[in-house]
């Protein structure tokens, strides 16, 4: 019983936010500004990620583009070596 009391006032806060939210995500007023600060946002990210993957650089440590370009390299590496000893099953 208290339960259910509890899920019906959840739902019923649920469903009063969400119609909230959808009439203000859809206001150019709120889009606008939301978008305009996402921008910066991933330009900060940018930023930040160069400067790290140039720090990482400068004192000789790979890079994230490093160990994913091994890691790729690595991954054929296993899977042509699967396909050889496949081969030699056969």
């Amino acid at each position: 019983m208290i339960w259910n009391l509890w899920k019906n006032g959840f739902n019923a806060w649920e469903q009063a936010t969400s119609q909230y939210m959808e009439k203000m995500l859809s206001n150019p007023g709120v889009l606008g500004p939301a978008g305009a600060v996402l921008t910066a946002a991933m330009k900060t990210k940018a930023q930040a990620d160069k400067a790290m993957s140039a720090w990482w650089s400068m004192i000789g440590l790979p890079t994230r583009r490093d160990q994913e370009r091994s890691l790729h390299k690595l991954n054929q590496l296993e899977s042509r070596l699967y396909d050889l000893e496949e081969k030699l099953r056969s």
